[in-house]
């Protein structure tokens, strides 16, 4: 649902287990947020990006699969 997240994880080694600790959540409920499955908040957006990716806009981080289709 979220593939630059996800191709920003990779490049970074960065696994779910350990974005799910920081954000105070199971690795299987942060799971169901990338697919799709629960919403993720803003919060937990700005949280990711701050802890995570600080170099990456919360836009680019989190464009969808809808959202590089309808760019393309």
């Amino acid at each position: 649902m979220f593939p630059n997240l996800e191709a920003e994880m990779a490049r970074g080694k960065i696994t779910q287990c350990s974005i799910a600790l920081s954000l105070g959540i199971t690795p299987t409920t942060f799971s169901f947020k990338l697919n799709g499955k629960a919403p993720i908040s803003l919060k937990e957006c700005v949280k990711i990006k701050n802890t995570f990716f600080p170099d990456k806009t919360l836009d680019y981080l989190f464009a969808t699969d809808s959202d590089n289709k309808e760019s393309a």
